[in-house]
């Protein structure tokens, strides 16, 4: 015979479940509440860096400088990836267009494949490590040292100041560092065609871009462009809005090369959308 369940244990049962649900919609609605300020404050955030973007005081001298520092500063690193990608590349499809019979074709199909895809998106990961947590670290140590705020307290804008010169410097700098990455790329692709054969350096070079068109390199270098508005907007804001304890730099570049390569891969994908639309 059953026992039958005495009406103390089911109305403890139904109380704990019960519990149970309420606290699981109160976490599930405290995440939502925190990702909806999270994107509200980071479109005030963009739509200040804007404003502060075409304001009379531009800081002129702090931006040289920061061309400088992501530009100049990323050419070793840059060189070594482009050469790379242009070797690597034709060491791996070189014996398949072997087989096919169409060895002729590697110049133009390396030149195109590095042109608009794996140049820009790899130089973009590649800075987006380098340039963005170097943004988010350096920005985010000013935070917990509070000279972000002894410049609110001295009438000094730290957006104008710190953000815009950093934002625009990565905008203008990271498309002439893919196209730098494209060059070497190619290089890299007639030495490595030279591995295991003999073509000239301007035959190469020939064969390369006569397979390539405008409607490859414009929508390539264009969306480089907003490459850079990103690493740079994500590793400011991050360090920007880091926290007040030292461990807190480290978060802030930490988060800011995870978000700033997601959003690259998110950009290119659109990109690539509208580009086989048109």
């Amino acid at each position: 015979m059953s026992k039958i369940i005495p009406i103390k244990r089911i109305s403890s049962y139904a109380r704990k479940k019960t519990v149970d649900v309420t606290d699981e919609t109160i976490n599930r609605k405290n995440k939502l509440r925190e990702f909806a300020l999270n994107t509200t404050d980071a479109v005030l955030f963009i739509i200040n860096v804007v404003k502060n973007t075409f304001s009379r005081n531009f800081e002129f001298r702090e931006f040289t400088k920061q061309c400088f520092e992501i530009g100049n500063k990323s050419l070793p690193l840059i060189s070594i990836t482009g050469v790379i990608i242009g070797l690597v590349l034709t060491i791996q499809s070189r014996p398949v267009l072997v087989d096919f019979g169409a060895e002729t074709m590697l110049p133009g199909m390396v030149a195109i494949s590095i042109i608009r895809e794996m140049g820009p998106v790899i130089t973009a990961l590649i800075c987006a490590g380098k340039i963005g947590s170097g943004m988010g670290a350096e920005i985010g140590s000013m935070r917990v040292t509070e000279q972000i705020d002894a410049m609110e307290v001295s009438s000094t804008n730290p957006v104008r100041f710190l953000v815009v010169p950093r934002v625009l410097a990565a905008t203008l700098m990271l498309p002439l560092l893919v196209l730098y990455a494209d060059a070497l790329g190619i290089v890299g692709s007639w030495a490595g065609a030279n591995i295991k054969g003999d073509v000239s350096f301007v035959l190469f070079i020939t064969q390369a871009f006569g397979d390539v068109e405008f409607v490859d390199l414009i929508p390539a270098f264009m969306k480089t462009f907003f490459f850079g508005a990103v690493i740079g907007l994500t590793g400011c804001y991050k360090g920007y809005n880091a926290g007040r304890g030292t461990e807190s730099v480290g978060i802030a570049a930490n988060s800011a090369v995870v978000m700033s390569s997601l959003l690259v891969i998110v950009v290119d994908l659109i990109a690539v959308q509208i580009t086989d639309m048109l």
